[in-house]
């Protein structure tokens, strides 16, 4: 099925989690969050959250400001 992530289209198997995809692509690391069809997928549901044909994934790192 096809995917995008960070805005580039992406071929992956079926029933795939988040958290398997990013561990394929080796961007599994702390500080890092995730929006899934531009909404917050906290780091707890990774794990179980199987992507769909055309989720749109945006990976970005997590900056603490003050």
């Amino acid at each position: 099925m096809q995917v995008w992530f960070n805005d580039e289209p992406l071929e992956c198997a079926d029933n795939l989690s988040v958290s398997a995809l990013l561990s394929q692509l080796e961007q599994l690391q702390p500080g890092v969050a995730l929006a899934l069809n531009q909404h917050i997928l906290p780091r707890e549901r990774w794990e179980d959250h199987l992507l769909q044909e055309g989720d749109r994934v945006l990976l970005f790192q997590v900056i603490a400001g003050g």
